[in-house]
């Protein structure tokens, strides 16, 4: 049994598994020693990304020094998992990134003033835009800068200024 190396990440020989290495056309396994205690871990990470998306303890083996070797069944749980793990860090990332409020404006009209802020480390920006709410007919966009709060209140002013580009 040999130690994996960081050249078992080269994704031409697709697919692998070896006791601690397992490789599909999407993600890597890698069983490594636990850096905190005396036992093992298994990261996971998918090809092309920078780090693991899951790292998590891993089962010791009969002898109680070795890692249990990786199958089936664990790598197909563990890619469950780390996918799970990445859809819920990209749906928390929409969430800060893309924020709506719905105010009831002039002559009762309901509005969704939505903000969807387009995150860049040279040049990050955002978008106002209100909807109609009864036919998600766009009535302004102008831009906002990505530090804009978005709330009922300042939805409610912007829309009052006849959607003046706010300060």
């Amino acid at each position: 049994m040999t130690e994996p190396t960081d050249t078992d990440t080269d994704t031409d020989a697709l697919p692998l598994q070896e006791p601690r290495l397992w490789r599909d056309d999407t993600w890597t396994a890698r069983v490594i020693k636990n850096e905190e205690d005396d036992g093992w871990a298994v990261e996971m990470t998918r090809h092309g990304d920078p780090e693991p998306a899951l790292v998590g303890p891993w089962t010791m083996g009969r002898d109680k020094k070795n890692p249990k070797p990786l199958d089936g069944p664990a790598f197909s749980t563990l890619v469950k998992t780390a996918a799970e793990v990445i859809r819920r860090h990209e749906q928390q990332l929409h969430a800060t990134l893309n924020k709506s409020v719905t105010v009831t404006a002039r002559n009762d009209q309901r509005i969704r003033v939505a903000l969807a802020i387009v995150p860049d480390e040279d040049n990050p920006s955002a978008t106002l835009t209100a909807y109609d709410d009864a036919d998600d007919a766009e009535l302004a966009s102008v831009s906002v800068s990505p530090a804009f709060r978005l709330t009922a209140a300042s939805a409610s002013a912007w829309i009052e200024s006849d959607y003046a580009r706010p300060r």
